[in-house]
């Protein structure tokens, strides 16, 4: 027997390891150069995702990060305003790209579980003027990462979008994992992007692939996307095999989402269970599980340290905030044995 203690990784769904059908597929890819006449397997991946998205066309980029900086690179001009919730991914974790590199001017508002009040929206959406920045663009994040994997529902999103498009501004969805918002819906995924100018979803979350996200928007906004993704890089050329891992991912990794939903949950009861007051039960709606340190009296930094020396990794996202995230290579078994090392050790 080894002496390697087991481990349980659950600081994020981008942990994960391609299947076998998705070795297979890379294994076997035809390749082009997509800088140039292009790369036929990524050209079939951009359309599949299109129609998923219920778009015209698709973009394959490296990452969610790229997706979202090519997307506000297409729809702006430097020194326009962009809307997004306070907590956003775009403007925690993306390296500050939209003023840095876009040139955009982000005016933040509160959200409820990642959701934006409508009407405090309308209210903040500008104009623009010779002192003033024109409101050019809203960014919303389905799932919202730091609300806990919370859900954007299809008739908020109408509503949205119609609030925004009367105003003359874009509506970009940062739909990394915007499956798990279908999954747990028990909806197509186009119903939830009908309404966005753009939306970018990830392969390499918890749909297993080993590289890439989607930008999917018309197909004259794609073109002009084609030549920001270049102009920052991202212009990659044999990419048919990671393209094939992302098309297999698409054809068989959805679904089973539903699994990673019921393993959160039994995670996020387990936790309730050891210690009331650790976790909100209600925001728990997808795959991910915030737990609260405060009422451990340690900062979740330090919770993390001690779980991960016990096997059971997770992320702190705040200095009170712990993150677990479920996907398809944890199982029932694994939530059961994190659960018993999760509550000798807090």
């Amino acid at each position: 027997m080894s002496d390697t203690p087991r481990t349980v990784d659950l600081r994020s769904d981008s942990v994960t390891k391609p299947t076998p059908a998705m070795r297979q597929a890379m294994a076997e890819a035809i390749v082009g150069d997509d800088g140039r006449e292009g790369d036929p397997t990524a050209q079939r991946l951009e359309q599949v995702s299109a129609d998923l998205m219920g778009q015209e066309a698709g973009l394959f980029v490296t990452s969610g990060t790229m997706g979202n900086l090519v997307a506000m690179l297409t729809h702006l001009k430097p020194g326009e305003e962009v809307i997004a919730e306070r907590e956003a991914h775009i403007l925690r974790f993306e390296a500050g790209h939209l003023a840095a590199i876009a040139g955009a001017i982000p005016r933040t508002l509160p959200g409820i579980a990642g959701r934006m009040d409508l009407e405090q929206l309308a209210a903040e959406i500008q104009p623009g003027s010779r002192f003033r920045p024109r409101t050019a663009l809203i960014e919303v994040e389905n799932t919202h990462n730091t609300a806990g994997g919370t859900i954007l529902d299809a008739a908020y999103l109408t509503q949205l979008c119609d609030l925004a498009h009367r105003h003359g501004v874009v509506v970009h969805m940062d739909g990394e994992r915007v499956f798990n918002a279908a999954i747990a819906l028990g909806v197509p995924a186009k119903e939830l992007t009908a309404g966005c100018d753009s939306v970018m979803f990830g392969l390499s979350k918890g749909l297993g692939a080993p590289y890439g996200s989607m930008l999917c928007g018309s197909r004259e906004f794609t073109q002009r996307a084609r030549a920001m993704r270049h102009r920052v890089g991202g212009n990659v050329r044999q990419i048919g095999p990671m393209a094939a891992a992302g098309i297999v991912a698409l054809e068989t990794m959805i679904d089973r989402l539903a699994d990673d939903h019921a393993n959160a949950r039994r995670l996020a009861e387990g936790l309730a269970a050891i210690r009331p007051g650790l976790v909100d039960l209600s925001l728990v709606q997808t795959n991910i599980v915030m737990l609260q340190t405060a009422p451990l009296g340690a900062p979740a930094a330090e919770i993390a340290a001690k779980l991960t020396a016990a096997g059971v990794w997770c992320l702190p996202l705040d200095r009170y905030l712990l993150r677990f995230v479920t996907h398809c290579d944890v199982t029932a078994d694994d939530i059961a044995y994190a659960l018993g090392v999760i509550g000798g050790n807090i």
